[in-house]
This record gives C-alpha cells, sequence and structure tokens, in this order.
C-alpha cells in the first residue's frame, strides 16, 4: 500500500472510529514485516515455544500463548462495552508445522489485519503463505496448522475456511509422521473467561479442507476431547451447511 493509500485509511479510521494513528507497540513473540522483509514469510520458530514430539502437546502450549496476547479474548469487555470490546480486539496467527527432525515447531505470530478491516471493524489476522526457519530449505517444512485465537470465542468464520482451502492449493493436504497421517486445517482458540488478565484456554474450533470434517474439541485434565463435530457441505462460495455426523 502506497504512503499516501495508508495515511488515507488511517485518516478515516480516525474519523469513524475515534482511534490514533500511532505505530502498533512491539508485542513479545509478534511480527510485523519491516522494510525488505517479505510479507509472504513469517519467521520461525517462536523462541521458547517446544519443540514437540505431538501436535496435541503442541497445541496446548499454543493454546494459552495466543490467548495472552492483549486483547486476544474481550469476554470479559462484552457485556460491559460491546463497542470497547469490538474496537480492541485482536486476533493473532501462526503456522504450526513439521520438521526435518519430526518435531513441531511453531512460527513467530502475527497481528498485521486487512487494510479495510481499520473501515470495517472486522478483525482478521493475515498469516503468510509460508515460515522461514533459516535451518530447513523453504520446501523441508510441512505446514499442519494454521493458528489463531476467537476474541469472541465464535465459530470459524467465512473468511477462515476461504483462508485454509486457499492454502491446500500452496501447502500438501496430508503430511506423514512418524505417528501417522496429519491433515492440514485451521485452528481458532478461544477462551469462555471472563478475566482479562488471565484468559483460559478452553478449547479451539477446527476445519479440515480434505474431509470437510469441522469441529470443536474442548480442553480436559486428560486432554483435548470432541464436543462437536459435522461435515461442511458448500452451497455457494458464501453459504455452506454443516451435516451433523450419525454416531451409533
Amino acid at each position: 500500500m502506497s504512503a499516501a493509500k495508508r495515511l488515507t485509511t488511517c485518516l478515516l479510521g480516525l474519523l469513524l472510529l475515534g482511534m490514533g494513528c500511532a505505530p502498533a507497540r512491539p508485542i513479545e513473540g509478534v511480527w510485523r514485516p519491516g522494510f525488505g522483509e517479505e510479507p509472504d514469510r513469517i519467521p520461525g520458530p517462536m523462541r521458547n515455544f517446544g519443540p514437540f514430539d505431538s501436535y496435541a502437546d503442541a497445541l496446548l502450549a499454543a493454546c494459552p500463548l495466543l490467548l495472552s496476547k492483549p486483547n486476544a479474548t474481550v469476554g470479559h469487555l462484552q457485556d460491559l462495552n460491546p463497542e470497547l470490546a469490538r474496537r480492541t480486539a485482536t486476533e493473532y496467527c501462526a503456522w504450526l508445522y513439521y520438521t526435518p527432525e519430526h518435531r513441531y515447531e511453531m512460527s513467530m505470530l502475527t497481528d498485521v489485519s486487512k487494510p479495510d478491516d481499520l473501515v470495517t471493524g472486522k478483525k482478521t489476522c493475515v498469516l503468510p503463505k509460508f515460515v522461514n526457519d533459516s535451518r530447513y530449505a523453504p520446501g523441508d517444512l510441512k505446514y499442519i496448522f494454521a493458528l489463531h485465537n476467537h476474541p469472541f470465542g465464535k465459530q470459524l468464520s467465512l473468511v477462515d475456511l476461504h483462508f485454509i482451502e486457499a492454502m491446500a492449493s500452496q501447502h500438501d493436504w496430508k503430511t506423514e509422521t512418524l505417528k501417522g497421517d496429519v491433515y492440514l486445517s485451521i485452528i481458532a482458540f478461544f477462551s469462555q473467561s471472563r478475566d482479562g488478565e488471565a484468559p483460559t484456554c478452553d478449547g479451539f474450533h477446527q476445519y479440515v479442507p480434505a474431509t470437510r470434517e469441522i469441529m470443536t474439541w474442548v480442553q480436559t485434565p486428560a486432554g483435548w476431547k470432541k464436543a462437536d463435530d459435522g461435515l461442511l457441505r458448500w452451497l455457494d462460495d458464501r453459504r455452506y451447511i454443516i451435516e451433523r455426523i450419525q454416531r451409533r
């Protein structure tokens, strides 16, 4: 985006939302592309995270990490001040990927949003297509989960579904690991807590393009437990239904 367009967008946001145009303050573990950096390649791995032998353990660690970031969950504000909750809610996203060492790593987080989010009020994290992990050749990394948080705890959005289907054209739909096949999917962590300082990790929503499975998982003392599932069937580009799976 040109400097003129950035200024116009910022001034328009100032008029419509009463928000300032000062640069966003740095947040530990959060990457924003600087001058000369490729916006399509997010750095990895995240410092002090993993590596993990299983993706389940990686998700258990990733969930509280994402939800601990500023305004990653706004349930505590939703009832008191819905407008403030809407304006401050922030999505963070990252890739969970599989390395040649057969371990799971996570990229840094990013909170970069679409340019029109300032005007529309939507909060959509823009996850780069690739991870730049200098330890490996680009083709050696296997992309497993596109991770992000949902500040309001809602189900996966249409944007989420379209994004991971687009990523399925960039990356393998299925990765062979030492513990079996893992399918590319998108995951949205959520918290039902009203504690803004220490929100709990209560679960995540997941969609798997290869199988059309859409699921909700909750955290229990024994680990992740599937709470709801179904098969997503597209009616057109903007409409879909979820067909519930009959269990015996």
